[in-house]
């Protein structure tokens, strides 16, 4: 029965349209919007997490509703790069709750560029690969000013959406201005059976601006408000009261060369007050800043195509824990989870592109950054010295990277193959973390300064495929991963968090293997429709680990779409097969194979250069009750779910 499910899949293998993904061999573009919101989308006022599961390379690990957390080729999000217009920004929650991704919203983006491994690293040392979330901006033209309103429900979560965004041009100046409203409540699995702590209400704003200083330069200055409240985690044992991130920039560019500071500040306020029963009340704040530049040079010589770019941040990240006592007399506890770690990181870079022949072009890119920890508290560092007698305050580490490829294009096939050495640091929780509960496995962790890097040596290689009918894609990617991070049990340590399994000290392992495969089809049988697939599967080992934590298995989406004139259709059908490569050190389980159907329809009604575009359509058809890989403490996924988005763009 598997054969033949399999053998199905092959050759049918959700529908995405060619807005939504963009796939250049290495690297995945995942589109969201030029102008206006697409009606080939299947849920235009979906979260940004919803379009970035679209990617083969990207799983979203699921702590609730919001915020998820990116791993990228089945990997950690420590083990990865994610800027905004190539900005570093530093997440400010322990616990994950606050990824890079959650202070943008799709009304501020253009596209995402997804690169795997080292094909484009300019954003720094990174292992499994990088995700760049490219800014949505106007250009310099004629007087002009479009935007478009819109406002969306569903009917699961009763969540609403509201907002819209303007863009004027004129010759000498342009402006973006956006503003997203999201509120939803708990919502309900398959069957009906409320996930509690499930709500979050979020607000957005982001700007954009540009001036033509002549006919060679300009200047751009931007600036995103984020600010989410009463965000509920129901995998955790915390919400969120407060996560807020101002994020600004100025930036200077003449022809290829674009020079842009920024800031960026992060604050983060975990707290259980919505929380009827505890052993004990808890507020988690983390704060973090980061102040950064980079000077990019790009250009064409001859048969080249070169890039050199130069980079350098810093950032300031603490957290800090104060337990409540529930006895009158006793005092609080207090303690520093991230003990105000200073990263100062600088790094330079550089690609070229080299056209051998017709049909033949070689890339080479590598670069070296330079990373200095510090650990600024001295309350924090003398609680770290309790395990690490011999620390040092600072800690100076040469991250390396060096990537080469070979490429083939004709003009229906593309072939790669390319091989990738890289180099990371132990991420701010990995180096200094102070007893972080990870509510999984049910540990403490303690973080581990005197680790080494770890470094990987990849192998990647993708076939392209492209007719007037069919359009198709095989990827695959090896990793080998040396002195790999991964936390521990250790015995004779005393818990911190009350219920606690035991503590575990990150460690490294000698090695651990990642391998990634996926498949992606498109075949348009006519004017009117098209059949849209893809597949994916994961493995990952390392030593004495059978199978490492959060790895995919194998995975499918298969659908159909109709489109003529002004109104579009699909149906959708998404899955995965059992969950049976697990590792219960980490608290996993086996799981049961599911299948959800969607189905969603839109009409676009033209008024001249006005539009009103209408979408409705409805998400786990059936109401199936099932949980995947991906989701934390196996909390299950929302029921059936009737949407409608209304958008009015001039």
């Amino acid at each position: 029965m598997f054969r033949l499910t399999l053998l199905f899949i092959l050759c049918s293998i959700t529908v995405y349209s060619q807005d939504t993904i963009k796939t250049d061999l290495l690297k995945e573009v995942v589109i969201i919007h030029k102008r206006s919101l697409s009606d080939q989308t299947d849920k235009p006022l979906s979260t940004l997490d919803k379009y970035l599961e679209k990617s083969n390379m990207v799983n979203m690990v699921r702590r609730g509703a919001y915020a998820w957390e990116p791993y990228l080729n089945g990997m950690t999000a420590e083990r990865s790069v994610v800027t905004i217009d190539g900005m570093r920004i530093y997440a400010a929650c322990t616990d994950k709750m606050d990824p890079v991704t959650s202070y943008v919203d799709i009304t501020n983006l253009a596209k995402v560029n997804v690169h795997s491994g080292q094909s484009g690293s300019a954003g720094g040392a990174a292992i499994a690969g990088s995700l760049d979330l490219v800014r949505n901006k106007g250009t310099f033209g004629e007087k002009n000013l479009s935007g478009m309103l819109f406002t969306g429900f569903e009917t699961n979560s009763q969540q609403q959406v509201i907002g819209g965004a303007m863009a004027y041009a004129q010759p000498k100046l342009f402006a973006n201005l956006d503003f997203t409203y999201r509120h939803a409540g708990n919502y309900k699995a398959g069957g009906g059976e409320e996930v509690l702590y499930s709500q979050y209400t979020k607000y957005n704003v982001s700007a954009i601006a540009g001036y033509k200083v002549n006919e060679h330069a300009r200047l751009e200055a931007s600036l995103i408000y984020d600010r989410a409240v009463n965000v509920g985690y129901p995998a955790l044992t915390m919400d969120v009261g407060l996560a807020r991130g101002v994020i600004a920039s100025l930036a200077y560019i003449r022809h290829g060369w674009e020079t842009k500071v920024y800031y960026n500040t992060i604050t983060h306020v975990m707290d259980d007050t919505k929380r009827p029963v505890v052993a004990i009340r808890m507020d988690m704040p983390g704060w973090s800043k980061t102040a950064g530049f980079y000077s990019s040079l790009q250009g064409l010589s001859q048969k080249h195509s070169w890039k050199a770019n130069i980079s350098g941040h810093y950032n300031k990240s603490l957290a800090e824990m104060t337990m409540f006592s529930n006895t009158a007399g006793e005092k609080d506890m207090f303690m520093l989870t991230w003990p105000g770690v200073l990263t100062y990181y600088g790094d330079v870079y550089g690609e070229d592109n080299y056209a051998i022949s017709k049909h033949w072009r070689a890339t080479i890119n590598g670069g070296a950054g330079v990373q200095d920890n510090i650990v600024d508290d001295h309350l924090g560092l003398e609680s770290l010295k309790i395990f690490y007698p011999g620390m040092e305050r600072s800690k100076l580490r040469l991250l390396k990277r060096l990537s080469t490829a070979l490429n083939y294009t004709n003009d229906h096939v593309q072939y790669t193959l390319g091989v990738a050495y890289g180099e990371r640091a132990p991420s701010v929780s990995e180096g200094y973390g102070y007893y972080l509960f990870n509510s999984f496995d049910r540990y403490d962790y303690i973080g581990n300064p005197e680790m080494k890097n770890e470094k990987s040596v990849s192998l990647n290689g993708a076939v392209l495929f492209h007719r007037s009918w069919f359009s198709g894609k095989l990827s695959a990617s090896y990793f080998h991963l040396m002195d790999y991070i991964i936390g521990r049990p250790r015995a004779g340590l005393s818990v911190m968090t009350i219920g606690a399994a035991g503590v575990k000290v990150y460690e490294q392992l000698a090695y651990a293997n990642i391998f990634n495969i996926g498949v992606e089809g498109d075949f348009k049988l006519n004017r009117n429709f098209t059949w849209s697939n893809r597949l994916g599967y994961r493995s990952g080992s390392g030593e004495n680990v059978k199978h490492l934590p959060l790895i995919q298995p194998f995975t499918y989406s298969s659908g159909l779409a109709f489109s003529l004139k002004s109104f579009t259709a699909d149906v959708t059908c998404n899955g995965a097969a059992a969950q049976d490569r697990y590792n219960p050190e980490f608290g996993e389980q086996a799981l049961p194979a599911y299948a959800v159907l969607n189905v969603s329809a839109s009409y676009k009604f033209n008024f001249g250069k006005q539009s009103l575009m209408l979408k409705t359509g409805a998400e786990n058809l059936f109401d199936k009750k099932y949980t995947t890989f991906a989701d934390w403490n196996r909390v299950p996924r929302m029921g059936r779910n009737v949407f409608v988005n209304i958008i009015w763009s001039y």
